[in-house]
This record gives C-alpha cells, sequence and structure tokens, in this order.
C-alpha cells in the first residue's frame, strides 16, 4: 500500500470529485492521503475534510507565498490540537514567486516552527530558491526537535543531506518523473530510503504519464514506480518504507 503525504483535496481542482479521488487511490492501492493547510481561514475546511474521511489526515499552517496574513504560535498549538490534525505546515520559505524584503516570511516561518516544538508536531516545509536561509532558520529555531519533512523536494544532495542531519525526512513529487528533472533524479537514487516520502502536491504536478492534466493522490504511485526505477529495488520496497515512514513520523496508528 501506498500513502500520498502531501496534497491539497480542498481545492476546487478536487474538491467536487473526491467519489473519483478516493476510487482512484484504491485502484492504485494508496491507502491515506495528508491535506495540507495553505492559509488559516481555508483551515476549518481542511480539517472537515479529515475529520469526514478515514483516508484523510490534515495540517495547519500558512503557506510561504500568502503575505500579510498573521499567525501566531498560540493560534497554530491551538488549532493543532486535535486528533485528525498530524503536522504544522506548509510553512517556509520561497524566495522565486516573491521578491523584494522578505523577512516577514522569514519571521513566520520561525513562528511554525516554535508552534512545532510546543505541540510536539512535525513541520511541512516548503522551500524554493531559499536554502540556505531555510537551513539555517531551521538550525536558529531548533526546528529538529520537531522534526518533519522537506516536501516536493527539488533542492541539492547537500540541502537533503543537511535537512536529513536535523531529522528531516526528504519527500519526492511527480517532478521526479519529469524528463529534465536529472539532478533531482539522481537525489533521488542518494536519499535512504528510511528517510523518503513519496507524494503529489495535487492538484499541481502530476506525474509522467499524466503531466499537464489535475494531480491526484492516487497517481502518487506514478512517483514510487519512478523512485523504484532509479534505485534499481522493487515498487513493493519503496512503498513499505515510504509508508511506514509516514505513519511514523505523524504518530499515526496504522489500521
Amino acid at each position: 500500500m501506498l500513502v500520498d503525504s502531501h496534497c491539497h483535496l480542498d481545492f476546487p481542482d478536487l474538491a467536487d470529485k473526491l467519489d473519483s479521488v478516493f476510487e482512484l487511490m484504491r485502484v492504485n492501492d494508496v491507502e491515506r492521503a495528508l491535506c495540507v493547510s495553505v492559509t488559516l481561514e481555508d483551515f476549518p475546511r481542511v480539517r472537515k475534510l479529515a475529520e469526514t474521511y478515514p483516508a484523510l489526515h490534515a495540517s495547519v499552517g500558512v503557506h510561504p507565498d500568502y503575505e500579510g496574513l498573521a499567525v501566531t504560535v498560540a493560534q497554530l498549538v491551538a488549532l493543532a490540537d486535535h486528533p485528525r490534525v498530524v503536522a504544522i505546515g506548509e510553512t517556509g520559505l520561497d524566495y522565486f514567486r516573491l521578491k523584494g524584503d522578505l523577512e516577514w516570511q522569514r519571521e513566520r516561518f520561525r513562528t511554525h516552527i516554535r508552534a512545532a516544538r510546543e505541540c510536539g508536531k512535525p513541520l511541512i516545509i516548503h522551500t524554493r530558491e531559499a536554502a540556505d536561509d531555510t537551513l539555517r532558520i531551521m538550525r536558529e529555531e531548533g526546528a529538529s526537535e520537531a522534526g518533519g519533512v522537506m516536501h516536493c523536494f527539488t533542492e541539492s544532495w547537500e540541502t537533503a543531506e543537511a535537512a536529513m542531519d536535523m531529522g528531516f525526512h526528504i519527500s519526492f513529487s511527480g517532478i521526479v518523473t519529469f524528463k529534465n528533472a536529472k539532478a533531482l533524479k539522481e537525489v533521488a537514487c542518494q536519499v535512504p530510503l528510511e528517510n523518503m516520502l513519496v507524494e503529489t502536491d495535487a492538484p499541481y504536478l502530476a506525474p509522467v504519464p499524466h503531466r499537464g492534466k489535475t494531480n491526484q493522490p492516487g497517481y502518487v504511485r506514478h512517483v514510487a514506480e519512478a523512485v523504484a526505477c532509479l534505485r534499481g529495488v522493487s515498487l513493493d520496497q519503496v512503498s513499505e518504507k515510504t509508508t511506514n515512514n509516514y505513519y511514523r513520523l505523524f504518530n499515526i496508528v496504522q489500521d
């Protein structure tokens, strides 16, 4: 069985198609998915999905792309105090989409790390063209005490190694199936299976052979197949390791 460790089923592309989403998960042996929060305004919708469907869990956090959205440690800790909420995030830094003075982004990232440490739940970290600052803030704020995952990883092996040294998992998305993602494929061969997760980031980044279409959790099978092929191991090995990692990292009791 497989798990999609990061998706957005509350987004309009998927929210009205949940019956077909769950059917494709069933067909592809995907037993669980983590619905990830991007704003506190939309968090109740994410939480409701996790409360309604046993196959889903939720996170709480504010994505780094959203400027002007204030959040406090107390808010995050309070919202995370729910049995279906298993992580803080997605949080982190993104210097690709936003430019200028991004100190607000760095401060909000620090807030999320402090909340994760306080409530004892792992972090879901987004980093894009900001690896040095991301790692620096993780070290300064003691992110290793919470642990977590570097989601939709696209950075270098050195960045992956530094994150793993702080107890973080590395999660690969459909990008690892793309023909031009040669550097990322090399990283996927180096990261130990004990430190790996797989995800879709649905509705974005659909893997080959569905590239360009709306992504969904059932397609995580293609991500796992690509990793298995790159490493010369079986799909069953990748599935077993990444699924066990998911349950252990997010402290979920496996049925």
